[in-house]
């Protein structure tokens, strides 16, 4: 890591009542002081009203100024952070000055990659920082504040402490390899893996289950052609977002719109038409519809009421049958009277009879539950794909190590255990080399 001092405007471009620019290394003081012509010096985390000047000594503002000082500050080197006036030119101007004797442009998230280097944060906290910034649900906000505060790396680390226990174990009796193993030493063993391995699969499948809570819940609207899906999803959304026609295939592609349930980001996608058709580009369509139906947190399968069930109907309710995921069934176009075989649904425990054109509003409310239910939960969860698929790595190591165990290969069972360890701490503190933390890091935004 280069021992450069770095400067960049932390707050978003635009106009706004106050703007930040901070500057951080070993001579940010020095540089910082250097538009103040105070002579007073800064006192360590104490805010103060400053006149700012630039490079031709002339003043650009007043604002106030603080020193945090090495090691008690963000990124663990000193930090000096200007709180001048908004908008689009003055906060340029100090970042402008404070280039011009001496600091260099900060990299997108090298603020918090000098932190992580330093030991203010593990790549866990990281994570939550930047996604912090992005978060449009309070329920979203509430989790990465958690993983903010540390609940996660704590999670990992009592894991870490059952593997490296297992793994002294193991490497004690291969030690003592012409000692007889005691029977029960290798039982307590393997309950011991499978005990931490239910664990990080909890975790596993509960982050999968629950990810909607930080990038949005996905709803895909399935069905045969001229049901009504794109009715209901303009009546959702309250305005006319898909052509509505009597003939069938009139939606050929997937249309993706995003609303606000209860304090759920929903993004909802209306699908083709599943049906058998010889059109090509149609049959790209239903393929996209049934790839839809694997990928969304919640399938909402529209049928119409007013007829009887054919075998398009009943092709779509076999696949729903095999679907994991929340599903709701709304049978639509009641206002034309019900012909629908009732018996059919009685698998299924969420099933509406509406008319979209009069209300949705009673979809709406069962949505909101069934989001409610995911999200209202005290479980710990990981809150990416990078961090899932550690996990996952993790449990293949550990799977993989249950076998060489019960043979008594203890030094094959050490190796995967080892292997385990490894992906963990990709989780928060990996040791991996700088290209990769560059690239990491370089998805932050400015200022970060």
């Amino acid at each position: 890591m280069s021992n450069s001092t770095i400067a960049a405007i932390a707050t978003a471009s635009g106009v706004g009542s106050i703007a930040i620019i901070r500057v951080s290394g070993a001579n940010a003081l020095k540089i910082a002081s250097k538009l103040l012509q105070r002579k007073k010096p800064l006192n360590p985390r104490e805010a103060s009203l400053c006149s700012i000047y630039n490079k031709e000594q002339e003043l650009i503002d007043r604002a106030i100024v603080i020193f945090f000082q090495a090691p008690n500050s963000f990124t663990g080197e000193d930090i000096v952070e200007f709180q001048c006036h908004g908008g689009l030119v003055i906060a340029q101007e100090i970042l402008d000055t404070l280039l011009h004797y001496g600091a260099n442009l900060a990299k997108p998230g090298e603020f918090s990659q000098r932190a992580f280097l330093n030991g203010k944060i593990d790549l866990s906290e990281a994570e939550a920082i930047a996604k912090m910034i992005e978060t449009k649900s309070v329920d979203g906000a509430k989790v990465l504040a958690r993983q903010l505060k540390g609940e996660l790396r704590e999670f990992i680390d009592k894991v870490r402490e059952k593997l490296v226990l297992l793994l002294a174990h193991s490497e004690v009796m291969i030690d003592y390899a012409e000692e007889d193993i005691p029977s029960n030493l290798l039982e307590t063993l393997s309950q011991h893996l499978e005990e931490t391995q239910k664990e990080l699969e909890k975790i596993v499948a509960s982050s999968i289950k629950r990810k909607g809570i930080i990038e949005g819940f996905w709803l895909g609207i399935i069905g045969k052609p001229n049901v009504g899906k794109s009715s209901i999803l303009n009546k959702m959304l309250n305005f006319d977002r898909a052509i509505v026609s009597d003939i069938a295939g009139t939606t050929r592609d997937t249309i993706e719109e995003q609303l606000t349930i209860g304090s759920h980001i929903v993004r909802i996608a209306d699908t083709a038409g599943i049906r058998e058709t010889q059109d090509v580009v149609e049959s790209l369509g239903v393929e996209r519809s049934l790839e839809w139906l694997k990928s969304s947190d919640i399938i909402l399968a529209v049928f119409d009421a007013s007829r009887e069930l054919d075998r398009e109907d009943e092709k779509i309710l076999e696949l729903l049958k095999e679907a994991p995921q929340e599903k709701i069934i709304v049978l639509n176009k009641i206002d034309k009277g019900i012909k629908i075989e009732l018996e059919s649904f009685r698998e299924f425990d969420r099933v509406l009879q509406l008319s979209a054109k009069e209300s949705v509003q009673e979809l709406i409310d069962e949505i909101e539950q069934i989001l409610n239910a995911i999200s209202q939960t005290d479980e710990l969860m990981l809150i990416s794909s990078r961090q899932i698929e550690s996990v996952q790595k993790a449990l293949q190591a550990i799977e993989t190590a249950k076998e060489p165990l019960e043979l008594e290969e203890l030094e094959f069972f050490s190796y995967h255990i080892n292997s385990a360890l490894e992906a963990l701490n990709e989780i928060t503190r990996p040791y991996k080399n700088e290209e990769l933390l560059d690239k990491m890091f370089g998805e932050f935004c400015l200022g970060k």
